[in-house]
C-alpha cells in the first residue's frame, strides 16, 4: 500500500519490529477480563521506558492512564482494551497463547500494541515541544465480559474520575472483513447497545401421560417463542435498527415428565435508545401471555453495553487524517455491526469515536472476530499507529 509522504508513517514503520515482538508477547500470555495483571505489568514498563508519562495504575482494576502533558490545551483520550477471551487457540503460530483456554481472540494485544507505539511516537514528539495539550493513553481492562455486578470495565474507569477531565476520546477495532489498510467508519450509532433476558416460565409440571391435569411450561413456551420471533418480522419497523434472538433453552430431565419451567436465555440489540425501550417492552408483554395460559414467569434483564455513539466531527478527523496519509487508502462509510462496544460508555459522556483498520492477510475478509483461529495481519500494526497519533496531534490543534 503506498503512503503518503508524511514524517509519522515512516516512524510508524520504523518501529514495525518493536511492535509486532509486543504484539506477539501479548498474544502468547493472555488474560481474561478483570485478570490482567501481567498484561498490565508489561504495559508499564514499556511506558516507563520513556521517562514521560505520569502513570496512574489500578484504574478500574489492573487498568492504566499514562498522561504525557504539554502545558495549556484540550485534553485528549486514546483507549485500548487488555483482556482476552475464553478460547482455546487453535492458529498454530509460533507465539500461539500458552495460557489453555484463553486467547486473544478479539485483538486487544492488538489494540494496545498500537497504543503503546502511540507512545512512543507521542514522547518523541513531547521531547522536541511537539505535543500542545494533554494526552491519556488508557489501557482498560475487562471490555469482553462483565463482573457480578453486571459491569465491564469502562464504567469503572468513569468511576474512578481517572478521564472526567478528557476533551475527546478515541480508539480503534482490528476488522478482519477488511484488506490490511482499509479503513471503516461511521457517524451516530455504529455498534448496538446490549440487554440480554432470562424468562423462566412457569407451570406445575407433570406426568406425561396426563398432561391434562397440570399446567406444561413447554406448552406455554412454543406461543412465548412465536412471541418473540414475531416481533421483529411483524412488529418493528424493518428500516430501524432492532433485534431479539434466542441463544438457550433449558426444560426438563426425562421423556415421561412434563417439567415444571422452562428457562429461556437470549439478547436484544438495538441502535436506539428508543428501540432498546420498544424491545423490552415487547419482551415484558410477551412474557405476560403465560398469565393467560394459567403458568407464572420470572423476567429479569441485565443492561449490558449501550450503543457506540461516534461523534461526527471525530469522525470527520479520522476520514481527514486517512487521506492526508494515506491518499490511496480505501475508505467504508457503514455501521460496524451489531457486537457490543464498552467504548459505549465513554461515548455517552465525551465526545468521542472509534475506527475499525482492516486486518485481513492475503486478500481473505472471511475472518471473524471471537473465533478459535482469529489472527491479524501485522501490517496493520503501523498503520493503527499513525492514524491514532496524526488522530490524536489534530484533536490537539483544537483547542
Amino acid at each position: 500500500m503506498q503512503t503518503g509522504n508524511w514524517e509519522i508513517t515512516k516512524r510508524a514503520e520504523f518501529i514495525k519490529a518493536q511492535l509486532i515482538d509486543w504484539r506477539r508477547h501479548l498474544h502468547r500470555f493472555p488474560e481474561l477480563s478483570f485478570e490482567e495483571r501481567k498484561t498490565s505489568e508489561f504495559i508499564i514498563n514499556v511506558l516507563e521506558q520513556e521517562e514521560v508519562f505520569a502513570i496512574q495504575t489500578g484504574v478500574a482494576g489492573y487498568g492504566i492512564v499514562a498522561t504525557l502533558s504539554g502545558g495549556e490545551g484540550p485534553v485528549i483520550g486514546v483507549r485500548a482494551d487488555m483482556d482476552a477471551l475464553p478460547i482455546q487457540e487453535q492458529t498454530g503460530v509460533e507465539y500461539q497463547s500458552e495460557h489453555p483456554g484463553v486467547m486473544h481472540a478479539c485483538g486487544h494485544d492488538a489494540h494496545i500494541t498500537m497504543v503503546l507505539g502511540v507512545a512512543k511516537l507521542l514522547a518523541e514528539d513531547y521531547r522536541q515541544g511537539k505535543v500542545n495539550g494533554t494526552v491519556k493513553l488508557i489501557f482498560q481492562p475487562a471490555e469482553e465480559a462483565a463482573d457480578e455486578h453486571g459491569l465491564t470495565g469502562a464504567p469503572y474507569l468513569l468511576r474512578s474520575g481517572a478521564i472526567n477531565d478528557l476533551d475527546a476520546a478515541i480508539a480503534l477495532h482490528v476488522c478482519p472483513w477488511r484488506n490490511t489498510g482499509e479503513l471503516q467508519i461511521n457517524k451516530g450509532p455504529s455498534m448496538a447497545n446490549i440487554d440480554n433476558f432470562e424468562l423462566e416460565i412457569i407451570g406445575t409440571g407433570g406426568h406425561g401421560g396426563y398432561p391434562h391435569q397440570g399446567t406444561d411450561p413447554i406448552w406455554i413456551t412454543s406461543y412465548v417463542l412465536q412471541g418473540l420471533y414475531s416481533v421483529i418480522s411483524r412488529k418493528i419497523n424493518p428500516l430501524d435498527v432492532g433485534t431479539i434472538s434466542v441463544g438457550e433453552i433449558h426444560a426438563g430431565h426425562t421423556a415421561n415428565v412434563i417439567p415444571k419451567s422452562v428457562t429461556i436465555k437470549g439478547t436484544m440489540r438495538s441502535y436506539t435508545d428508543v428501540m432498546r425501550r420498544r424491545l423490552i417492552e415487547e419482551l415484558e408483554s410477551i412474557a405476560k401471555v403465560t398469565e393467560s395460559m394459567g403458568g407464572k414467569y420470572q423476567l429479569s434483564i441485565e443492561h449490558g453495553e449501550p450503543a457506540l455513539d461516534n461523534d461526527e466531527e471525530v469522525i470527520d478527523i479520522f476520514r481527514e487524517i486517512a487521506t492526508s496519509i494515506y491518499p490511496n487508502m480505501p475508505i467504508y462509510e457503514e455501521p460496524y455491526g451489531m457486537g457490543g462496544e464498552d467504548f459505549g460508555h465513554i461515548t455517552k459522556q465525551v465526545k468521542g469515536a472509534m475506527f475499525f483498520l482492516g486486518c485481513a492477510s492475503n486478500g481473505d475478509t472471511s475472518g471473524s472476530l471471537h473465533t478459535s483461529t482469529f489472527q491479524i495481519n501485522e501490517d496493520a500494526l503501523p498503520i493503527g499507529v499513525s492514524l491514532l497519533t496524526a488522530s490524536t496531534h489534530r484533536l490537539l490543534k483544537q483547542g
